[in-house]
């Protein structure tokens, strides 16, 4: 295998170094703050001779004749420029080049392409929650799913508990990753993949929105790439020690937590190092009204802990190999249960008792990967291999709907190989490119029993293989067109199992489930595509047009659950193939920045939640989705900027399967799948150098597309109307002496009385829950 994907880049005419040296340019490209540039063209006009400088910056380019030459450097975001050079024979001449930025704001991103490439060489809308954005989120709040429901237009809102049901991108799944390892589990999804990891471990946050191919099963939405820390070049010990506490306001008796970490970072020789640590202890939780909030799947009385390395051993200019491991751990240990409320009426609170069963939550979530690269292998083929383990287990809440009663888990464990090479080319004098290319191998075991033994989804073996190409090509320097493939050839086993025996909650007896099932082995093949231009010479218009798919096994165990036929042969299990078409620019026109996006997401077979005779089962119709997502920042004043985002997003089931989406028959899609409308906003404001401000305002739109059930006049579960909610936080940042910072976040700011998004929809009496009043948080930095 590994020899097939090493002929690629000889098949398709890359331009390899020649074996007669006569003259060699080397050297290395730079920006003008003196960073090293990746990926920049190195090319003579008027011949076909040019190369790529690799991700450090460095180049090589053989020539066979010495002479003075015309050498000509671009790359996208950057001011070309043309210099002459002489080259001696027989001998290497050394050069160092500068680039200067075009005045684009140039980040760059490893998770559309699986390798290196600036915003600019990516068609498809992409949000980057870089260090400086990430460390004022979490000084608000610590909670993952809060910092991303804050920062990326698409997104769903958070529930303010344990998992993230609800928390969709664009109307779909999303395939949650650290460093590329896979948390989301949708054999599975128990909806506690997005709070996997602590942000302290977090250096960057990548989410690439629409369906995505290029990384396979699960990304129906897009992904979400945690990129964890790196260590801290030249220095053999640095670091930085946290501590905070935090409490609400408003009946602040038993609210306050507190929370403590440190970071560890160096180099020495050819070893580098980063190690982190972060413990936080949560006090109750409770509304704007000093209401203790409901406890089941809640974020109150919750001890976390993250444990994370990385080290790094640079073999030589070419060679490098790190090994990453990061531990996350959530529990629950509260001393009240749940008091139902009333939907729509009153609330679900928290009273005083002993919770049954075990401490809810995440006892453990183990990453491990083993990164090498190797840069040039063949000619200028790079090579990154990363092998992953991943060994999750998560808790729920006790609850009766399970005959004698009961608490579910979910345990998965993963075992895969990324291999991924990369080859640039140049074909002619104005098209310049390179191919991404590899294979993908997954092993996921995934069950869910419960904590007394009983097996309510059997354990699903999946066996993944799947290779892929991208090839990214820019035409005149300014045009960027992407396209690729991705085969998925998935396999997954099946023991005998007996559903368990379970509440109808129609007729309030234990009726449901005891049916014997045959397993069996379950077979999945196929072809997935990409495709994107980019337009990048107009500064202030840079449009872009895709589409993509994604492939999908979900929620198989939800099916294998609720399963009444006698054998997995006869079950539904077949896959989503989603389709995601998409339109969008980005703009830059003096101090402001511009982004936005239409898009149409459409799949033959959907994956809905339906409640037939009182139990939960999965519908599979085709359905569409489509919306927009606009954002806008801009700088007022050297010390005062400001910004703001709006999503909207909607979707059809078409019932009948006409294609039309506008019969009588057809109905809006569920509120766990639609969020309603998501308006953003802030202000950042520098009163003097050491002291940073920030206000920031989250909206949640209406929505309310569905009639309560006609027979009791009820609203069922996804129905329930969402009503129009805004909510305020602050944020604020001094650094005293250049190693000591203090930083004071406030959420909720005006102590808002509200209820979730997620408990709206969700139309059920337990589930009824406001979001928290306000809170505010107060941590210590001392960096050195």
């Amino acid at each position: 295998m590994r020899n097939i994907f090493l002929l690629i880049p000889v098949l398709i005419g890359i331009t390899f170094p020649a074996s007669a040296q006569h003259a060699v340019l080397k050297g290395t490209v730079k920006t003008e703050t003196g960073d090293q540039l990746a990926f920049a063209n190195i090319s003579i006009p008027g011949s076909k001779m040019g190369v790529v400088a690799d991700k450090t910056g460095a180049f090589m380019l053989t020539l066979t004749q010495a002479g003075t030459y015309k050498i000509k450097v671009t790359s996208v975001g950057y001011k070309g420029v043309e210099q002459s050079i002489t080259l001696l024979p027989n001998d290497t001449t050394r050069q160092e080049i500068t680039l200067s930025s075009n005045g684009d704001l140039q980040e760059f991103v490893v998770s559309a392409s699986r390798k290196q490439e600036t915003l600019d060489e990516v068609p498809s809308s992409i949000t980057i929650i870089g260090a400086k954005d990430l460390s004022i989120q979490k000084g608000i709040s610590n909670n993952i799913s809060d910092i991303l429901a804050n920062s990326v237009p698409g997104l769903g809102f958070s529930s303010n508990t344990t998992g993230n049901s609800g928390q969709t991108l664009r109307g779909r799944e999303i395939l949650v990753m650290i460093d590329g390892i896979p948390q989301s589990t949708p054999l599975r999804n128990g909806g506690r993949d997005i709070r996997s990891i602590d942000p302290s471990a977090i250096e960057r946050v990548e989410v690439i929105k629409g369906a995505t191919a290029i990384y396979g099963n699960g990304a129906d939405g897009g992904l979400i790439n945690y990129i964890t820390k790196k260590a801290s070049p030249g220095q053999s010990l640095s670091g930085q020690t946290t501590i905070g506490a935090n409490t609400q306001l408003k009946n602040a008796q038993h609210t306050a937590g507190w929370q403590a970490g440190q970071l560890l970072s160096g180099s020495y020789k050819k070893l580098d190092y980063v190690v982190s640590g972060h413990y936080e202890q949560t006090g109750v939780y409770k509304d704007a009204r000093g209401v203790v909030l409901s406890p089941d799947y809640g974020l109150g009385e919750t001890q976390l802990w993250n444990a994370y390395a990385k080290i790094g051993y640079t073999i030589n200019q070419l060679n490098r190999l790190d090994v990453m491991y990061n531990f996350f751990g959530s529990q629950q240990r509260s001393d009240y249960i749940l008091k139902k409320g009333h939907y729509r009426d009153t609330a679900a609170t928290g009273i005083l008792g002993t919770r049954p069963g075990s401490p809810e939550g995440t006892p453990y979530n183990h990453n491990v990967n083993v990164h090498y690269g190797s840069q040039q292998i063949i000619g200028n083929t790079d090579l990154d291999i990363n092998v992953y383990y991943q060994k999750f287990y998560t808790v729920f809440s006790w609850g009766d709907s399970f005959k004698d009663g009961g608490q579910s888990t979910i345990s998965s464990d993963k075992k895969g190989v990324r291999i991924n090479l990369s080859s640039p080319f140049q074909a002619g004098k104005h098209i310049t490119g390179d191919l991404v290319y590899g294979l993908d191998v997954l092993n996921d075991k995934t069950a869910q029993r419960l904590t007394d033994g009983r097996v309510w989804v059997p354990e699903m073996s999946m066996r993944n293989l799947a290779p892929y190409t991208q090839l990214k090509t820019t035409f005149l320097q300014h045009l960027v067109l992407k396209a690729g493939a991705r085969y998925e050839n998935i396999n997954i086993d099946v023991p005998d199992y007996t559903t368990i025996i379970s509440l109808n909650t129609k007729t309030g007896q234990y009726s449901e489930g005891g049916k014997s099932v045959k397993g069996g082995a379950i077979s999945y093949s196929a072809l997935v595509f990409n495709a994107g231009l980019r337009y990048n010479e107009l500064k202030y218009f840079k449009p872009f047009i895709s589409y993509s798919q994604s492939f999908s096994v979900n929620e198989l165990g939800r099916t294998l659950r609720t399963a009444s036929e006698s054998t997995v042969s006869l079950l539904k299990t077949k896959a989503i193939i989603a389709n995601n078409y998409e339109a969008g620019f980005n703009s830059a026109i003096g101090p402001v920045a511009l982004e936005g996006s239409y898009y149409i997401s459409t799949s033959k077979l959907g994956a809905n939640y339906t409640v037939v005779e009182g139990r939960f089962e999965i519908a599979r119709e085709p359905i569409k989705i489509h919306g927009f997502e606009l954002a806008a920042d801009v700088r007022i004043l050297e010390n005062v900027s400001a910004g703001a985002s709006y999503a909207y997003i909607e979707g059809k089931i078409d019932a009948n399967k006409n294609g039309k989406y506008n019969d009588k028959e057809d109905a809006y899609i569920l509120g766990d799948k639609i969020a309603p409308p998501k308006l953003t906003a802030y202000i950042r404001y520098q009163p003097i150098k050491q002291w940073n401000l920030r206000i920031q305002m989250l909206q949640a739109g209406a929505r309310d597309r569905f009639a309560p059930d006609a027979a009791t006049g009820l609203y069922t579960y996804g129905k329930g109307p969402v009503q129009q909610f805004t909510l305020f936080s602050l944020f604020s940042d001094f650094n005293i002496d250049g190693h000591s910072s203090v930083q004071v976040g406030v959420d909720n700011l005006f102590n808002k009385d509200y209820y979730t998004v997620a408990s709206q929809w969700n139309a059920r009496n337990e589930n009824f829950i406001k979001g928290s009043g306000t809170r505010i948080n107060i941590n210590y930095s001392y960096k050195f």
